[in-house]
């Protein structure tokens, strides 16, 4: 209960939004302009203007891009994502345009795997709070939340499109580079979305179902659910125990079933997110 009221207060949102920004702007920054690379989304769009246009700078060709996006945040989904995104944005583009250095790497592989392991966990930490850094992740949300298209799908989209314009601007080398690193953007991003979220769904089938579930409830605190099924050779009704756990508290599982039923069955599944009392609580905007 605590968590869940300092995850929605302002401080807390303010620090990730700054924190993730400040990252992101390293990336590109002090990596990705000085390679001429571009990222996805509207950052990528604010570089290849920048680098066809040499006018202004990549951070306020960014927030310009963001202007009539903002309008349809503040329309589609609420005034806090609004204000926290305005923010996210602003502390973005002030860092483009303000760090001096640039990070001392020749290789461009080695380039492209820094900036996108940099930008992603970057984005990641924004995406942890109730704001964006603007771009596409607003345009994002809207379309997730009014027409149930996946976040994944209008980003590789965007992106696409994105890409396949900058063949007639920029190097086919330095736009497959900037491919790879969008690709490894996109997995670290997800890493650390799912960093603290991720658990695991435990399925066990076992003569002694109910021993099972008591000494996963007394021991670790956790609940369970029996499940009506039947052995398809045997067709012997059985109660299959469905219980989701911390990663650290597998072992813990394992130990109390092959205990009380050496014969147990056990499958361990990941998850993606779980929403509810003991775990993650859904993210209002």
């Amino acid at each position: 209960m605590k968590f869940q009221k300092m995850s929605y207060s302002i401080p807390w949102n303010l620090f990730l939004i700054t924190l993730g920004s400040i990252i992101t702007g390293i990336g590109l920054k002090a990596i990705v302009i000085p390679h001429g690379m571009i990222t996805g989304g509207f950052a990528g769009t604010g570089l290849l203007i920048y680098y066809y246009t040499q006018s202004l700078t990549p951070g306020i060709w960014y927030f310009i891009l963001n202007i009539p996006v903002f309008i349809a945040g503040w329309v589609f989904i609420s005034r806090r994502f609004l204000f926290y995104s305005l923010y996210g944005t602003i502390v973005l583009t002030l860092v483009m345009d303000l760090i001096p250095f640039e990070m001392p790497v020749k290789d461009l592989m080695l380039a492209a795997i820094a900036g996108g392991t940099i930008i992603g966990a970057g984005s990641g930490i924004i995406f942890r709070s109730l704001g964006s850094a603007g771009g596409n992740d607003i345009i994002s949300i809207i379309l997730n939340q009014r027409y149930g298209i996946r976040i994944g799908t209008y980003n590789f989209s965007f992106n696409f499109v994105l890409f396949l314009l900058s063949f007639g601007l920029l190097e086919t080398d330095m736009i497959l580079y900037s491919m790879a690193m969008s690709y490894i953007t996109s997995q670290v991003l997800e890493y650390f979305m799912t960093l603290f979220n991720q658990r695991k769904m435990i399925f066990i089938i076992s003569n002694s179902p109910r021993k099972i579930v008591n000494e996963i409830i007394k021991q670790l605190k956790r609940g369970a659910t029996l499940i009506k099924g039947a052995g398809a050779y045997t067709g012997d009704e059985k109660e299959i125990i469905l219980t989701v756990v911390n990663n650290y508290q597998i072992k813990r599982v394992e130990e109390i079933a092959f205990n009380i039923d050496p014969e147990a069955f056990l499958i361990t599944e990941n998850t993606f997110n779980v929403l509810g009392k003991g775990f993650s609580t859904r993210k209002v905007y």
